[in-house]
């Protein structure tokens, strides 16, 4: 589990080919310690295991189900990737709960700088749209961000500076491709919802009282 707040970027060191699979070797940046052979850590918002760790550079594996599924697969040597160790109990949730798990692939439309501030707007397929709302939280990258407008297949989302200096962003373009991970609370919601239509058709006080939306009289 991540909150979206990034760390710090890690550097592609290496990228090898294992048959339909690849293993990245990515450097740390000196302040990254702690990170044991075994551990979960986000990855341009994908949650990878550490299968090696020697000298603050680590290896890790890229199934062809996460392959197909993001866009890690496009990584070369020297690309900047976004970081973040995974949440421990003790920690602030500064951003929102993230998974680590992409629902979609999603493309830059346009990136364009408003003072010290960048204004990115983003074409997203249903299966993030669906749980999008204005002012909600969207994990692009890794990292957890503000929705200020949301159209059908389209988000705007206003980054500050210390997000453009601390994370990817800084470098994107119109063209390219992010990992997109939507809000698990509005996937939580459907199904809650869902299973209530099967069985009545309605969402109603009762329902919303039973699964603590909102309290009882």
């Amino acid at each position: 589990m991540f909150t979206g707040i990034i760390e710090d970027r890690g550097k592609v060191m290496r990228v090898e080919y294992q048959g339909q699979e690849k293993r990245l070797a990515i450097g740390l940046p000196s302040h990254l310690t702690e990170v044991q052979l075994g551990d979960s850590i986000n990855v341009n918002g994908v949650c990878l295991t550490v299968v090696r760790n020697k000298e603050q550079v680590i290896e890790l594996d890229l199934s062809q189900e996460t392959l197909e599924r993001t866009v890690l697969g496009e990584l070369k040597e020297g690309d900047q990737v976004n970081l973040e160790r995974a949440l421990r109990l003790t920690d602030r949730l500064g951003g929102h709960i993230v998974t680590g798990h992409i629902d979609g692939i999603g493309v830059i439309v346009e990136k364009r700088k408003e003072r010290d501030f960048f204004q990115l707007r983003l074409k997203i397929p249903e299966s993030v749209s669906r749980y999008v709302v204005q002012k909600g939280s969207i994990a692009i990258d890794g990292i957890s961000l503000t929705v200020n407008e949301h159209w059908r297949e389209e988000v705007q989302i206003t980054l500050i500076p210390y997000t453009i200096e601390k994370t990817t962003l800084k470098d994107k373009k119109a063209g390219d491709r992010v990992n997109l991970e939507a809000d698990i609370l509005g996937k939580y919601v459907e199904k809650l919802i869902g299973q209530r239509d099967k069985k009545s058709g309605e969402v109603d006080r009762s329902f919303l009282i039973e699964h603590g939306f909102i309290k009882g009289d």
